[in-house]
């Protein structure tokens, strides 16, 4: 097997839940194929590079070896070689967050944030 569609190989490696839900991505432009956009039934072979937005993070693979069945995990790790670059850091700056149901801010507590927020 030299080549399968996009979607079907999305789902196979298991970076997208479910067939439809690859589908889906495909259709709204979420998934881009040697840095084309790709319809569902754009064929994909070993040595392309897909580029698919799952959820909130972008993917960058390269496809290794070509499936047409979905495979446990371990077997669909080989199937790619993950390009995708690391997230960003998370802000370290300390952000004043109240417990939840706890109402709104006494006159005390807001002169305390007041003064959180300014730095002093």
């Amino acid at each position: 097997m030299e080549s399968t569609r996009v979607d079907r190989w999305l789902w196979a490696v298991r970076l997208t839940k479910t067939r439809p839900d690859a589908a889906a991505a495909c259709r709204g432009g979420h998934v881009r194929v040697n840095d084309k956009p790709a319809k569902p039934a754009t064929t994909v072979s070993p040595g392309d590079q897909v580029r698919a937005r799952v959820g909130d993070r972008t993917r960058v693979v390269e496809v290794v070896r070509v499936i047409q069945k979905r495979v446990g995990a371990a077997d669909a790790a080989t199937c790619f070689i993950d390009h995708t670059p690391a997230p960003p850091p998370e802000a370290a700056i300390p952000v004043a967050r109240r417990e939840r149901g706890a109402g709104r801010p006494t006159k005390r507590e807001r002169r305390v944030l007041d003064r959180f927020r300014a730095g002093r």
